[in-house]
């Protein structure tokens, strides 16, 4: 591992950004499909929405181990998509996103990110729980929340689109 990875799971490497990876920012929230529910909006963000992302992830992983992290295969390196933690701004929560490449879909590697990265919250943090969140039109994002073992709270309008919201807390 090197020294932005955070950890590994069976088949994947979590870690850090650069910021002269932005091109593979743009390759994942520029596509239209993957954007879709990645904002509000659902449309493909902006160069500027993308860099100032890709700052603040760096930001985060550099002073609180948090942040979007990229995520690629063990196996032969290739990146697969981003999986991590942001801020939910209304409230301080950590909150656990993720977003891969269309071509990696379907291959478990949300729910393997997902869920190494519950893992290591819970062993790395004193933070009690964290939270998740989904459009509820999402429906495969909904099953990877509920895959790592989330639990819905409410479904409420987030900028005026329904979200299904759920909850890890730290176990017992």
């Amino acid at each position: 591992m090197s020294g932005i990875d955070l950890f590994e799971t069976e088949r994947l490497v979590l870690s850090g950004w650069r910021r002269e990876q932005l091109p593979d920012l743009v390759r994942l929230h520029g596509d239209p499909v993957v954007a879709r529910y990645l904002s509000t909006h659902g449309q493909p963000w902006t160069i500027e929405a993308m860099e100032a992302a890709l700052d603040e992830w760096i930001a985060l992983f550099a002073t609180r181990r948090l942040g979007k992290l990229r995520v690629t295969r063990k196996a032969d390196g290739v990146l697969v998509g981003r999986c991590g933690f942001g801020i939910y701004e209304p409230t301080g929560e950590p909150e656990l996103g993720y977003s891969l490449y269309p071509e990696f879909w379907g291959n478990g590697y949300a729910v393997e990110a997902g869920a190494g990265m519950r893992d290591w919250f819970f062993r790395e943090t004193e933070m009690p729980q964290f939270i998740g969140l989904a459009d509820v039109r999402n429906a495969a994002s909904i099953k990877v929340l509920e895959r790592i073992g989330m639990t819905p709270t409410e479904v409420k309008p987030y900028d005026g689109v329904p979200f299904q919201f759920y909850v890890m807390a730290r176990p017992q």
